[in-house]
This record gives C-alpha cells, sequence and structure tokens, in this order.
C-alpha cells in the first residue's frame, strides 16, 4: 500500500503493473528552440486531455533559453504556469518534470511546491533534477560540479521542511533553528516526489530516496533490465515514468519511423508499443507532441478516443 493512495495526482496516475498516459506541455508542434505557447489553446488542450482520461499533464523547468541546446520548452515559471492550468481543470496530475534543485534555495523550492499541491488540491506529481545546462550555471553563478550535492540537500530539507512544525534543519544553505517555520505545509506532510534520470545519484540512493523514477525512452528490453534492477533495491511499489515523442500518423496501420527519442506511427503500433512497456513494468509514459505534423488537437483528440481507453487514468 503507497503512502500516497489518498494524494488525487498520485492515486489518478500509479498502479502497480498498470500504465497510464501524460502529456507534456507545450501541447503544440513547434520547430527550433520557443514555441508560441498560446494561453487559450493551452488551456482548451489541457481540458480536452482531462476529458479524455489522460492522468497528467507535466511542465519543464528550464530557467533560461540556450539556443544551442534546441528546446526551451514551455517558457513560463512552471509553478505560475502550473498554477494557472490548475484553476481551469479539476483532476488531472500536474507534474514537473523537472524542477531544477541548482538555481533556487531549498526553502524556496519546498514552499513552491507545497503551494502547488495545496492549492491543486493535492494533484501535484513532483519531478526534480539537477539541471545539465552548462550556460545555466555560469549564468546563475553556481558549481555545477556540486550538483548532486545541492540535490541530496534539497530533497532532505523539503521532506523535513513539509513533515515537521517548526523543523530544526542545517545544511550547507539552510539554517533553521526551530523559531521559524514553511508554510503551507502538504496535507499528507509529504509530496510524490520522483528523481529525474540519476540526477548525480546511484541508482541504490534513488531507490531507497525517491518515491519513484523520472526516466527517457528506451526500448522495450533495455527498460525492462533497469526497472528490474531499480526494483529490485527497494521492498516498496516505486513507479517508474518515461517521456516518448510521438508523432501520431494519420494512417492507423502506419509502422514506426524514429524521430528523436521516439517515433512516427500510427496509433496501432502505438498502442502495441505501450503494451510492451506495461509488460516490462513501465507504470506512466509522458508523451510530447513537439514534431507532431498534424494539427495538435487532431492528434491529442484521436490519442484520447483511440489510445487512452486501452490506457486509462485510475
Amino acid at each position: 500500500m503507497s503512502k500516497f493512495e489518498n494524494h488525487n495526482g498520485y492515486s489518478r496516475t500509479f498502479q502497480e503493473n498498470k500504465l497510464t498516459l501524460g502529456l507534456t506541455f507545450p501541447l503544440e508542434a513547434y520547430q527550433g528552440n520557443v514555441p508560441k505557447m498560446d494561453l487559450d489553446q493551452q488551456i482548451n488542450l489541457a481540458k480536452v486531455a482531462e476529458k479524455g482520461n489522460f492522468a497528467s499533464l507535466f511542465a519543464r523547468d528550464v530557467p533560461l533559453n540556450d539556443p544551442s541546446f534546441g528546446d526551451a520548452g514551455q517558457m513560463y515559471d512552471p509553478w505560475i504556469f502550473l498554477s494557472y492550468i490548475a484553476a481551469h481543470t479539476k483532476e488531472i496530475a500536474l507534474g514537473t518534470a523537472s524542477a531544477i534543485t541548482s538555481f533556487q534555495h531549498p526553502l524556496n523550492l519546498a514552499k513552491s511546491a507545497a503551494s502547488m499541491d495545496k492549492i491543486s488540491d493535492e494533484r501535484l506529481l513532483f519531478g526534480l533534477a539537477t539541471g545539465d545546462r552548462p550556460i545555466e550555471f555560469s549564468a546563475f553563478d553556481v558549481n555545477r560540479e556540486k550538483r548532486s550535492e545541492f540535490f541530496q540537500e534539497a530533497l532532505y530539507v523539503m521532506r523535513e521542511a513539509w513533515a515537521k512544525s517548526f523543523p530544526a534543519i542545517h545544511t550547507d544553505r539552510v539554517n533553521l533553528t526551530g523559531v521559524t517555520d514553511i508554510l503551507p505545509k502538504p496535507v499528507l506532510g509529504d509530496i510524490p516526489t520522483f528523481v529525474t534520470g540519476f540526477s548525480g545519484q546511484s541508482l541504490e540512493w534513488i531507490a531507497e530516496n525517491s518515491d519513484g523514477w523520472l526516466s527517457y525512452p528506451r526500448n522495450p528490453a533495455q527498460q525492462q533490465n533497469l526497472i528490474r534492477e531499480f526494483r529490485s533495491l527497494t521492498d516498496r511499489f516505486k513507479p517508474f515514468a518515461q517521456s516518448l515523442y510521438v508523432d501520431l500518423s494519420e494512417d492507423p496501420d502506419e509502422g514506426p519511423t524514429p524521430i528523436h527519442l521516439g517515433f512516427r506511427s500510427g496509433h496501432k503500433f502505438l498502442i502495441e508499443f505501450l503494451n510492451a512497456l506495461q509488460e516490462v513494468g513501465v507504470n506512466h509514459v509522458i508523451i510530447n507532441t513537439k514534431f507532431v505534423r498534424r494539427p495538435v488537437e487532431e492528434v491529442i483528440q484521436e490519442l484520447a478516443e483511440e489510445v487512452v481507453p486501452y490506457f486509462p487514468a485510475l
């Protein structure tokens, strides 16, 4: 039994031996670095996704636009943007994929996440990452070599601040002495928190300290080996989620053609592929629409009608 069984976002998205589907913002196709992010369109499509029984919507945290990287992701501050999405939806889980621990003070990050979870009626799936773009570390004047230490510190500080009233917390960046406190507190005293990639940590550390793992696309056999190793290191169910870029063809029978971190195909092959992922233990797939050739509204509607019924929100 999960400690988050009564958390609305977690219980909608994760169950052992089941796979559900999510989408990542921006819900659009675009070339180059910067999307349009028309807010009316994003809200309308978020509502379509919720009505279509997708389990989640995720937003990336990309502090600065690095043209050499090739993709700025959704351009807004993730907390402000997700709060806006929360105000226009009711049930769909809202995730960060992923909030960067290197450039924010742990107490600020703890308050932002607790506020978002509270405002959204406990729908936050809190993905964390160290950040990986050298230009950002330079701009923030942060020592990139310490990013894995900052990650561990942030997770420890946040959990202490969420769970305890007037905690005493002493780390390199935090000196809480028990006379002040972080508000609000999460309803459950905790928030489901996920490590993205390895974030500079060992697999043993991730299995022990995370509530789940957000990873990257691999073929099912490779993913199976990684999931088996991960799950062998913990006696609790900890969900495994991954991203996937999909260009959905109008022809439902079209076979797969590789694209960056995913493939183009019709929905029949996509269903087969997702079934294979479910068989090897993947619990959630977050679909990215950046490379779709059709109107994104058509793609999301077809996914909702033809694919999601096999992998519905729980």
